[in-house]
């Protein structure tokens, strides 16, 4: 089952949306508040595979919702829609675990691939069987089994796009990776959006792992190219 929880105020753009995303084939469920959503996510059990989220609505707005469902589900796919064309709104939804961002005005395939996107990579991670492999980087160990990360044995909590990310520098140790190559390995070739997007997960997951963020010495900077994965050894 492909379901969907959308949230947007304006009953016009909602019910363009959703009109769309039915075509498309999805489950769809859909409110016009922040508060609402919450409610609807947890009467279902928190049963949705990917969730819109409109930003600025009345009451509770779209970065809160999507802060608070994001520490409801680590698996939950969350696209912000926005109004804006403005960098921080964009950088802002990603930074508290959004997967992606659509601007408005978006046409019928456009957001229709987005969601599309987010939900196979959703999916594949949900029934993905693999063996039981932990690799181990310094004091990192990513087991791809239970999809799970720890540092020093402390579990690291990651969404499913920071954990791909991981995955992909942890399999690559010391290998220069253009920053493309990034987007096209974690959101697909086929990705609307900008290359921006890799940089700020980035920044978000270098929260997360590094001891000083704005001094890593793990997920590092390859400058005019990408990043590289060091696991710490040279530090």
């Amino acid at each position: 089952m492909k379901k969907i929880l959308v949230v947007e105020d304006e009953d016009v753009i909602r019910d363009f949306v959703v009109i769309n995303l039915k075509r498309a084939g999805y489950d769809v469920v859909d409110v016009s508040c922040g508060e609402d959503a919450l409610r609807v996510f947890e009467e279902q059990n928190q049963n949705f595979d990917v969730a819109l989220l409109d930003i600025m609505m009345p009451g509770i707005d779209g970065f809160t919702v999507c802060k608070k469902l994001r520490e409801k589900s680590s698996t939950l796919g969350i696209i912000m829609l926005s109004a804006k064309t403005q960098e921080m709104d964009k950088v802002g939804g990603l930074m508290i675990g959004a997967d992606d961002y659509v601007t408005k005005p978006f046409s019928p395939s456009e957001l229709v691939a987005r969601v599309d996107a987010i939900h196979r990579r959703v999916t594949m991670a949900a029934s993905k069987e693999v063996k039981l492999t932990a690799y181990e980087s310094g004091p990192f160990v990513l087991n791809t089994q239970s999809r799970t990360l720890t540092k020093n044995g402390v579990p690291v909590d990651l969404t499913q796009v920071e954990f791909q990310i991981m995955e992909l520098f942890i399999k690559n140790p010391d290998v220069a990776l253009e920053r493309t190559e990034i987007l096209n390995k974690i959101w697909g070739n086929n990705y609307f959006g900008e290359v921006k997007i890799v940089d700020v997960n980035v920044r978000r997951l270098r929260m997360k792992i590094e001891d000083e963020p704005s001094s890593p010495k793990y997920l590092l900077t390859v400058w005019g190219y990408g990043y590289k994965w060091s696991g710490g050894q040279n530090s």
